[in-house]
């Protein structure tokens, strides 16, 4: 009989995004649980978080068996305090996500956090760099101005649904103005990437089984079949991307398997490759307003 799912609440003084995001993080690393996130979002006044846990008073004492922990992101040091005890009280895991951090800032500054209430976080010195460069992805995508490769941080290509598109849009959300190229079997690549910085390009694969599945899902949402020419037959996909894998021989560029590969590990391993080459080839990778790397 399979296990409920465990219960995530998230209680916050704003939205509850940081500890939802928080949340899925950690969940990640437990891929035999399953999980629902119950947000109790803007519980400001310890009214508001009575409310709260006299609901999930009841909801243990008629479920007793469901397995819960609670996530909170609160400002003030009273209503934490309040959480950490009614927590206790009800034998439920805990976690404070805001306050180490609160008290290690007033610690390394000497002053004490204002605990306003949903107080705007600001815009930070990357937030229109990132905008800019996810722009710059949406209308670059798939090659659509070979001219504005020149302009590019990162260049990536590979077979059509081989991930380049999702991969360039993430890349610019981390500040990284990307350009992605599809490389098609009998069709030469536009001139303008045989003659881009061969550091700034990184070739992505993915199994071919994994491909037929992904084109095939495509196919069919566009109404067709996709045999006739072989864009969802696995042999002419075997064959494209043997042809493709030398296109990127050529281009003399390393290749990401992006089977199975998160959307996150992946741009790390891209931006990590093109760092590296870049620094080999006696220069650097752009650096996004707001990140810094620290010599080793």
């Amino acid at each position: 009989m399979a296990m409920e799912p465990l219960q995530i609440h998230v209680i916050a003084d704003s939205t509850g995004e940081t500890a939802a995001r928080l949340a899925r993080a950690a969940q990640a690393q437990f891929p035999n649980t399953s999980f629902s996130i119950v947000r109790h979002p803007r519980t400001a006044t310890p009214e508001s978080l009575f409310a709260v846990f006299d609901a999930l008073r009841k909801a243990v004492e008629q479920a007793p068996g469901i397995r819960r922990v609670v996530m909170f992101t609160l400002v003030n040091e009273h209503m934490r305090e309040l959480v950490t005890t009614a927590c206790q009280e009800l034998g439920v895991p805990c976690a404070d996500i805001l306050g180490p951090a609160l008290e290690a800032f007033e610690q390394a500054t000497g002053d004490e956090a204002d605990e306003v209430v949903r107080r705007p976080v600001g815009v930070e010195a990357d937030y229109f760099e990132r905008i800019s460069a996810m722009e710059f992805a949406v209308r670059n995508d798939d090659g659509a101005m070979p001219q504005a490769l020149r302009d590019c941080d990162i260049c990536l290509v590979g077979a059509s649904r081989s991930g380049k598109t999702p991969l360039s849009i993430y890349l610019g959300y981390c500040g990284y103005k990307t350009v992605n190229v599809p490389l098609v079997p009998g069709i030469a690549p536009p001139a303008e990437l045989m003659g881009l910085d061969r550091w700034r390009i990184v070739g992505l694969t993915i199994d071919a089984e994994r491909l037929l599945q992904i084109r095939n899902r495509r196919v069919r949402g566009l109404g067709g079949f996709g045999t006739k020419d072989g864009y969802a037959d696995l042999a002419k996909i075997y064959d494209e991307l043997d042809e493709i894998g030398a296109i990127q021989k050529k281009l003399g560029c390393p290749v990401i398997d992006t089977t199975g590969l998160a959307l996150e590990e992946a741009a790390a391993r891209v931006i990590d490759i093109v760092d590296e080459r870049a620094r080999r080839a006696g220069t650097s990778l752009r650096r996004p307003a707001g990140s810094l790397k620290i010599k080793p």
